[in-house]
């Protein structure tokens, strides 16, 4: 990530950009029409970067998403996919994998000419001497508060499932403030938090039964979702 700030134009360090932050806004012309992050509040969105038009690892990417887009549908969630090429070039990619592959891609492309986006996000690797960008996803709940960062080498495609995987826990832990162990999938046990006092833990491991948990330990305690209250 870039740890200068772009004082001569007013752009946010990016050194800022961690989970619980809110998600810097911006708006940006793409192959849907102009865009602002802030039309989709009350949405999960998905932003990601591409580090070109007409990449091999890339278009697979776009495919993928496209292929699984119901999917995040189902869940609130926006795709927004963004490159430092022009609208045109965005464009003419989006249409040559409907030509090639059939498959449209229904969801945006933002051009970030002057990396003015990805430079806010930080998606640009300072240790190369190209500033080549690098694969990053960023997970923006609908209140527009960073909730994960994922990235990823130019070399290396994003995994389809396993960003659906972390939205699910992020959802589950927005709407039950439960959270999810190691290799959880959906439908599995989740971890409700440790408590934080000793009357709490031993209330919990001796009344396990009771209150419809399975614990290891007092600070480790599973349960099934459909025993946990929503907290929303």
């Amino acid at each position: 990530m870039i740890n200068k700030s772009d004082s001569n134009n007013g752009m946010q360090s990016s050194d800022c950009i961690t989970i619980g932050r809110i998600a810097p806004d911006f708006t940006a012309l793409s192959t849907q029409g102009v865009i602002t992050l802030s039309q989709y509040r009350g949405k999960w969105v998905l932003l990601f970067s591409q580090p070109g038009d007409f990449a091999s690892v890339a278009t697979t990417e776009l495919i993928s998403f496209a292929q699984m887009y119901p999917e995040f549908v189902k869940r609130n969630v926006e795709l927004l996919g963004i490159t430092i090429d022009n609208n045109y070039s965005d464009i003419g990619w989006v249409l040559d994998i409907y030509n090639t592959t059939g498959i449209m891609i229904p969801f945006p492309i933002l051009e970030d000419r002057n990396a003015e986006v990805v430079r806010k996000y930080g998606m640009v690797n300072p240790d190369n001497i190209y500033e080549s960008s690098v694969r990053d996803a960023f997970i923006i709940s609908p209140s527009q508060v960073i909730m994960a960062i994922i990235t990823y080498p130019v070399s290396c495609g994003r995994n389809t499932y396993e960003l659906l995987r972390v939205i699910d826990s992020l959802q589950v832990t927005s709407k039950y403030n439960a959270y999810t162990p190691a290799n959880w999938t959906p439908g599995n046990p989740v971890i409700v938090p440790t408590p934080h006092n000793v009357n709490d833990a031993m209330i919990r491991f001796n009344e396990q039964e009771k209150l419809g948990l399975q614990c290891s330990n007092w600070y480790t305690c599973f349960s099934n979702i459909n025993n946990i209250k929503e907290t929303q």
